[in-house]
């Protein structure tokens, strides 16, 4: 009987040991998927996902990316003390690309939508953005309301993958959709008098209408939604969004981003750089 129960002390002892090294096995394992700070921090480089959208990201005269996102980015990158290498991608793509570790955040005006993050984790907002319209004098002259543009004779283009996507299904379910992978097509069917309107998140809407004060108006004096914008992250990445987190807490405390903000959307003193 000693011996007996003696071999069943041993064997519980075995399988006790191998449970702590499994438990431990998997604690590494987690402690390895929340590294991410550790490994920008090491490698020295933030890998920053974006995609051109005017005033958030653009190509200046000399090629080189500016833009709200791009200063928000930098300035990131320069308070964790590490490079930045911005990767731009295709709206329609961004989503999969951070999935896939293509870059470690997408900083790129990206709506904090539940059916997103189902897919990705999203920081706390450090914008508020809306959807706005712009319209053909020719095709929609007279239209001052979304319910004039929900009809099935409009054409509404808008980017594809985008929230002005959405809110072009959404509030103007009847109309024709034509969506495009860059804004600036999206423009030129407004332009060519293909489309009757372009939907996209402002100051988009307001600066084509300046733009083109001949041929572009604005139907709604305001926006017609309000959204919050956070960093993308890939799920999992518990230290990552805490530190963004802060991060934004303490440079709207500064008022440094209300200060960017105005200067590229309440202002048009960068125009210079891109003309």
């Amino acid at each position: 009987m000693r011996k007996i129960i003696t071999v069943l002390l041993v064997i519980a002892i075995v399988l006790g040991l191998a449970g702590c090294n499994r438990l431990s096995g998997r604690v590494s394992e987690v402690q390895v998927e929340e590294s991410l700070l550790d490994t920008i921090s090491r490698r020295g480089v933030l890998k920053v996902g974006l995609s051109t959208f005017v005033p958030w990201a653009m190509n200046d005269k000399n090629g080189e990316l500016i833009g709200f996102e791009v200063d928000v980015a930098r300035r990131l990158a320069e308070d964790m003390g590490v490079d930045i290498e911005f990767i731009p991608t295709k709206w329609s793509g961004i989503v999969p690309a951070l999935l896939t570790g293509k870059f470690d955040v997408i900083i790129g005006g990206m709506g904090i939508r539940p059916d997103r993050n189902l897919k990705v984790n999203f920081s706390i907002p450090y914008d508020y953005s809306g959807m706005s319209i712009v319209a053909s004098k020719e095709n929609a002259g007279g239209f001052d309301t979304l319910e004039a543009f929900n009809n099935k004779d409009v054409v509404i283009a808008a980017r594809i993958g985008t929230t002005a996507a959405a809110a072009a299904e959404k509030y103007m379910p009847l109309a024709q959709k034509r969506l495009f992978d860059d804004e600036s097509q999206a423009i030129q069917e407004l332009l060519t008098g293909r489309a009757h309107a372009v939907i996209a998140s402002a100051p988009m809407p307001a600066y084509q209408s300046i733009q083109y004060s001949d041929k572009l108006f604005l139907p709604l004096e305001e926006n017609f939604t309000k959204e919050p914008i956070g960093f993308a992250l890939h799920k999992g990445d518990y230290d990552l969004v805490n530190y963004f987190n802060n991060w934004i807490t303490v440079v709207d405390a500064e008022g440094w981003l209300k200060e960017r903000k105005h200067y590229w959307f309440g202002t048009q003193d960068w125009q210079d750089l891109v003309q």
